[in-house]
């Protein structure tokens, strides 16, 4: 490592931490272009671009950081969320595919492919990575509603039943959204009556 690739890595870091962003990006670029190992300046200037919304150019550096790190499990996520908000949902898929198969826990990876299929109207495919972002993090109420209208969506009105039922448990207001969005009425019988 020279002395000029952390001089400029040492005052991104300052800059980053003082949210001064551009400057950052800056001294960023400047320490990868004198070290083109760097994965941590490519992971900052990713970030930076993805706060940004300049998402081809985050994509750019995500794909950076998996030339140096490719079990990077967490990069290959940021890279499926980044190429979703770019409206390319297959790339979206591969990628979190990718961060699954490299860590089964993410989460974030499995509702992110959910959403990716159901985007492109594939709802048995989206359900079933739904299934596993609410299996994993069971309280919570986003992937519960989301798994519920992949079986609406893909004519499974009882599975849509039993996801109301689970999200009765704990988020009455998200399962009350449900039965509306799914047009399942016949379930409103169910809720407890709130304030709001």
């Amino acid at each position: 490592m020279s002395y000029e690739h952390w001089r400029h890595y040492a005052r991104g870091w300052v800059f980053h931490f003082l949210n001064k962003t551009d400057l950052a990006y800056e001294a960023y670029t400047l320490a990868f272009r004198h070290n083109p190992q760097d994965v941590q300046s490519a992971r900052h200037l990713a970030a930076i671009a993805a706060q940004r919304q300049d998402y081809s150019l985050a994509e750019r550096w995500f794909l950076e950081v998996l030339r140096i790190a490719p079990e990077d499990a967490e990069c290959h996520f940021n890279l499926g969320f980044v190429r979703e908000q770019m409206k390319a949902p297959r790339l979206a898929i591969e990628s979190f595919k990718t961060a699954v198969r490299l860590k089964p826990i993410l989460d974030r990876a499995w509702y992110g492919m959910g959403l990716a299929h159901a985007a492109l109207g594939e709802h048995t495919a989206a359900a079933a990575a739904l299934r596993e972002a609410a299996r994993l993090q069971p309280m919570n109420g986003h992937a519960w509603y989301q798994l519920g209208m992949a079986y609406h969506h893909s004519g499974e009105p009882d599975k849509v039943a039993q996801v109301v039922n689970k999200l009765l448990e704990f988020d009455p207001k998200i399962t009350r959204q449900l039965i509306i969005d799914s047009g399942r009425e016949d379930l409103a019988p169910l809720l407890p009556e709130m304030p709001w």
